[in-house]
């Protein structure tokens, strides 16, 4: 795993001064995978390059230096806790609906020594209530369609910030079907990154959204119709 790191960070502009914290979330993830459902990825070298060396790659984004990030269905903490780890200048939060993997992502930060990283308990229909416009940026590696994450991201990005969605490279149907809902909540796309994962032959795609004006206040709409009826 170490190698792998060692030869992978600088490929995503991280230092490898950041290996031990990265190696201990890792056997911190690992371990409580074996009573808790986290991960479907069990190898550490996998963990390494699929979920650490992935998340990291969101840094090719730009501009991320000292902003607020806020991981919106960050489960076992992917993007935000990797981007973290490497970026001690980032102001981070971490957002998953399941009090479990909240609670998994305080103990890890205390172990960590993360006291600054925000852990929150809650679904980003509903904290978008009170956090609207709170944050630089927006990163999701969620596995949900355009149109339901930007519904649910757009709205807790300040106008000018941008929001980051995670995808698959054979996404262009899914991004051509959510220019409009993209355009009603504020936001244009702004950038298409294509990137492989380093030390592997794997790509993914990185969405830059740029928020161009305030999202309508009635937007996000509750869970259960934005799911019905995407934008």
């Amino acid at each position: 795993m170490r190698e792998i790191l060692e030869t992978g960070l600088p490929q995503v502009g991280a230092g490898i001064e950041c290996i031990p914290q990265l190696e201990e979330f890792t056997r911190l993830l690992l371990e409580k995978n074996q009573v808790m459902n986290l991960t479907a990825i069990t190898d550490p070298g996998e963990v390494a390059t699929l979920h650490l060396l992935d998340s990291l790659a969101v840094w090719q984004a730009g501009g991320l230096e000292g902003r607020s990030l806020l991981d919106v269905g960050t489960g076992a903490g992917f993007p935000g806790l990797p981007l973290r780890i490497a970026h001690p200048d980032l102001h981070v939060s971490l957002l998953d609906s399941l009090g479990k993997r909240v609670a998994f992502l305080q103990e890890t930060c205390a172990a960590l020594g993360l006291a600054d990283v925000e852990c929150i308990h809650g679904r980003a229909e509903e904290f978008a209530r009170d956090h609207r416009g709170r944050f630089d940026v927006v990163v999701s590696r969620a596995v949900a369609n355009l149109r339901i994450l930007a519904e649910l991201c757009l709205p807790l990005v300040k106008t000018g910030g941008r929001f980051l969605s995670m995808k698959a490279v054979d996404s262009r149907e899914e991004i051509q079907g959510a220019e409009k809902a993209l355009e009603k909540l504020g936001g244009a796309l702004e950038q298409v990154i294509d990137y492989t994962i380093p030390t592997t032959d794997i790509r993914h795609r990185l969405l830059v959204i740029r928020k161009k004006k305030e999202t309508p206040r009635q937007y996000p709409r509750r869970f259960a119709q934005i799911k019905k009826q995407p934008l």
